[in-house]
């Protein structure tokens, strides 16, 4: 009801300017709020108070004009002025219940835009690493991004909900890594589990299914397996340690590796989408990161980056100058070993969705991707000369506590 006010008072408006006082300028935004006394009416506004400068007169004679202007509305009771110049408005008994019935008709397109509006969005959420089980805290963001997807699809934009799949990288190879010494065991070669390994019983069902379908196809001794690899945490460093076990395990299986690699990936990813589905959350896509180094994605936006002068090569790697964009620092794109870091594949992603043809991106990302709020933006920039192609929405951790 108020924004049908709000109409009735812009038509008002119009014609009072076309005609007593034609210097009147109508506001973009006519502010209109609730009475704090029924003595006053349901709604007031002081549009002619606000509009006294551009009409150069008194604003009761103003709020006078607009009353007089006003058209007929069969939920409007009555309309008074009120003090100086406020337009106080007292609606009918049926007008508090008149909503429903428009409701009713409209059904399931009650609420939402007449018309498209010609805009592709693309809404990026949860996006969790598939190397465990989802937590509440990715419930909390499944809920937040669908409900702004529903939203920007009820104003009339084209709406894309899509998953990126962290399947590339360091934390697949160690979940691959965790697997296989899970599964190592299981064959009667036990060995330490890493310090820096996936410990949670997933791990275990995923290594039990290894040994269901392939055998000892995997298998190696764990002596053979363990010689060389260094110290784990405490005495040594678990990173290092890691690092070691998933390149002796790459040696030892060879091709074989991408199966188990893939077993972890398709176990936790399929745990991931029942999870969402049961919570409601469907996607249009879920997108491969591994995809954008096959397709040659990242290169391509490194090679846009490295043509207008974002880049520079020291210390053998090659880093994006984004302390010139206002990060506190510039950010690794490839390391001296020639690996991509997250962000050069993440800025290619990036590209590749306003390269698919979207306007507009929103990502629903965790407070601890708080620096990626104002890095990736600029980068993107950077690449589109857009300033408005990304909307970040960065929804906080929460603590949750078992009463006693």
């Amino acid at each position: 009801m108020q924004d049908q006010i709000v109409e009735l008072l812009r038509a008002a408006l119009k014609q009072v300017a076309a005609g007593p006082f034609p210097t009147l300028e109508v506001p973009e935004r006519i502010g209109i709020e609730r009475t704090r006394d029924a003595s006053h009416g349901d709604f007031a506004t002081n549009v002619a108070m606000a509009s006294a400068r551009s009409a150069r007169a008194n604003p009761r004679q103003i709020a006078e004009a607009i009353v007089a202007a006003l058209p007929n509305d069969p939920q409007v009771d009555k309309v008074e002025i009120a003090g100086p110049g406020f337009i106080n408005f007292f609606l009918t008994r049926d007008a508090a219940t008149a909503v429903v019935g428009r409701v009713l008709d409209a059904g399931a397109d009650y609420g939402r835009a007449a018309a498209p509006s010609g805009r592709k969005v693309m809404v990026e959420f949860v996006s969790a690493n598939p190397n465990g089980p989802l937590h509440v805290g990715h419930g909390r963001g499944a809920a937040l991004g669908d409900c702004i997807a529903n939203l920007l699809a009820a104003a009339g934009h084209t709406v894309a909900r899509e998953y990126y799949v962290n399947d590339a990288g360091r934390q697949m190879d160690i979940l691959a890594a965790s697997i296989w010494v899970r599964y190592l065991e299981q064959l009667d070669q036990p060995m330490p589990f890493p310090t820096g390994g996936y410990q949670g019983a997933y791990v275990r069902d995923i290594a039990s299914g290894l040994v269901t379908t392939h055998g000892d196809r995997f298998l190696h001794p764990a002596a053979e397996v363990q010689a060389d690899l260094g110290h784990d945490a405490p005495a040594g460093d678990k990173d290092a340690y890691a690092d070691a076990l998933i390149a002796k395990m790459k040696a030892l299986l060879g091709d074989d590796f991408a199966l188990v690699h893939a077993a972890g990936l398709n176990s936790q990813l399929s745990d991931i989408r029942d999870d969402l589905e049961g919570f409601g959350i469907v996607y249009d896509r879920w997108f491969s990161e591994a995809s954008l180094v096959t397709d040659g994605a990242v290169e391509h936006a490194l090679e846009q980056l490295r043509a207008s002068g974002h880049t520079v090569e020291r210390d053998g790697a090659l880093w994006l100058k984004s302390s010139e964009m206002g990060d506190e620092k510039d950010r690794v794109l490839v390391r001296a070993n020639g690996a991509y870091t997250y962000f050069a594949t993440d800025i290619a992603y990036h590209l590749n969705k306003l390269e698919r043809g979207f306007d507009t991106l929103v990502n629903v990302w965790g407070a601890d991707h708080q620096a990626y709020n104002a890095r990736m933006p600029d980068s993107i920039e950077e690449l589109t000369s857009s300033d408005e192609a990304l909307l970040l929405r960065l929804s906080q951790f929460v603590s949750m506590f078992r009463a006693a």
